[in-house]
């Protein structure tokens, strides 16, 4: 396994730091509730974080989330009411994740329109839709057996938590030691080159933005069966998040460098701060502004860096 680059090292060491202050002045904020509440919460952020990433490493972006993960989970909602079996509304669900993603994707690799132009287009479309097609109801008195996932409250944060570490596994491992993650990064690299070395970056392309559809739909489910009802207005500002925590665990905005580990560093740090705010007798207003620094950081460092080695490499 490849070390830590110097911005995973640095989140990290950001992750120690906040645990170390808070240890000695509120050890409150690692009691257990606390600890699980905050880790269900930012479940959509770390399983959509993924997706971003592998979306980003090919150098596009997908503004387009917080509203498929809103229509996702009243999707999930609405079949789970209409009685079918939950390993099908998790079916459901997804289809309609990968089919908007393979719609983002395919408008994005072969009309060459800008990613951010599409995904915002997706975006006010799936959430003006969704507005409509609710009037803005919510979806209300779901059946037990989408009450976390059928399972007792106290299992449920246990096998979500093993689902995560399966998905980040496996996604490192993937993007790591198999050729089509090399390929994603190939493509971010660069597009004409990758086209060069015979990549179906279009394809590639397509791929991503399907991939990332699917874990949208997933984030949806698991974070939709913690509750008894579904706001048709769920996952506002949502992709903000996850665009900010994929940045600031080192995943190059411009593509071709990142990894899942750092997307989770990123998620950890991010998520912690509100929290840790709360805890130490701060203003909870801070935390944009602090989270506004950390991602203004982030990618002023991305772009001078490459200035830096050049100039190393003229001396």
């Amino acid at each position: 396994m490849r070390g830590l680059g110097r911005r995973e090292a640095s989140v990290a060491g950001a992750i120690v730091a906040l645990g170390v202050v808070l240890a000695v002045v509120s050890p409150g904020f690692f009691a257990r509730d606390n600890l699980t509440d905050l880790f269900l919460a930012n479940v959509p952020v770390l399983i959509m974080g993924l997706g971003m990433t592998l979306v980003i490493l090919t150098s596009h972006i997908d503004i387009s989330v917080g509203s498929l993960f809103a229509l996702c989970a009243v999707a999930s909602g609405v079949l789970a009411k209409a009685g079918v079996p939950m390993p099908l509304v998790g079916a459901g669900a997804c289809v309609i994740g990968v089919l908007a993603g393979i719609v983002n994707g395919s408008l994005v690799a072969f009309l060459r329109i800008p990613s951010i132009v599409v995904t915002l287009a997706m975006m006010i479309a799936l959430r003006e839709g969704l507005r409509w097609a609710t009037e803005g109801a919510w979806i209300q008195d779901l059946p037990a057996s989408y009450q976390w996932l059928g399972m007792p409250a106290a299992v449920y944060p246990l096998v979500v938590l093993a689902s995560v570490l399966v998905l980040q596994a496996g996604f490192g491992w993937a993007l790591g030691n198999l050729s089509v993650g090399r390929a994603v990064y190939a493509t971010g690299s660069s597009h004409s080159a990758a086209r060069l070395a015979g990549l179906p970056v279009e394809m590639m392309t397509v791929g991503v933005f399907a991939v990332s559809g699917a874990l949208v739909a997933i984030a949806a489910v698991l974070n939709s069966v913690r509750f008894n009802q579904i706001p048709s207005n769920t996952g506002l500002g949502l992709e903000l998040k996850v665009i900010a925590a994929v940045v600031v665990g080192g995943t190059a905005i411009s593509g071709g460098r990142g990894s899942a580990f750092g997307t989770l560093l990123g998620v950890i740090l991010l998520s912690a701060i509100g929290p840790a705010l709360t805890f130490l007798g701060v203003s909870a207003y801070w935390e944009r502004a602090i989270h506004g620094l950390i991602i203004l950081a982030a990618v002023a460092i991305d772009a001078v860096r490459p200035e830096l080695h050049a100039r190393v490499a003229r001396a």
